[in-house]
């Protein structure tokens, strides 16, 4: 990765960061789940109202590291409007990116490939897949908070 990407990501994640969007509790939300990672203290309530297969719309409340915060912005603002095949598809790309072997590219993940920098650093992994592993609990409706342990 070029030192001028890696810049533009930090810059991304920090700008999510510090104004982070769909940061607030989602009234009408049918689906919500809880979210922990004991590693750095990231905590996240997720909240989604879904209809007809679609999220319609998606929120999320919480404290954490700029990396933990950023992910759950951008995730919201990624998921809304799209049907839950392809929102299932988009977990399992950045999943892959995160954890994936070397060479796993942000291909089809759009803004959200601003998170290939983290894999160079396995212990933030965590922080960046929290929410996602949240929103995937939300979306099977379990009950027990999601943990990155």
């Amino acid at each position: 990765m070029t030192t001028e990407l890696r810049e533009l990501y930090q810059q991304v994640i920090l700008d999510h960061n510090k104004k982070p969007r769909n940061f607030h509790v989602l009234e009408g939300a049918n689906r919500t789940a809880e979210g922990y990672n004991p590693l750095c203290g990231d905590q996240i309530t997720l909240y989604l109202r879904l209809e007809d297969g679609v999220v319609k719309d998606a929120a999320f409340q919480g404290k954490g590291c700029a990396i933990s915060k950023a992910s759950a912005s951008m995730m919201t603002a990624a998921v809304i409007g799209k049907p839950l095949d392809e929102v299932e598809s988009l977990f399992q790309r950045l999943h892959t990116m995160l954890t994936g072997e070397t060479g796993a590219s942000g291909d089809g993940l759009g803004k959200l490939a601003v998170f290939a920098g983290v894999r160079e650093f396995p212990s933030r992994v965590k922080c960046a897949t929290l929410a996602w592993h949240t929103l995937h609990a939300a979306l099977c409706g379990a009950a027990a908070p999601v943990s990155t342990e």
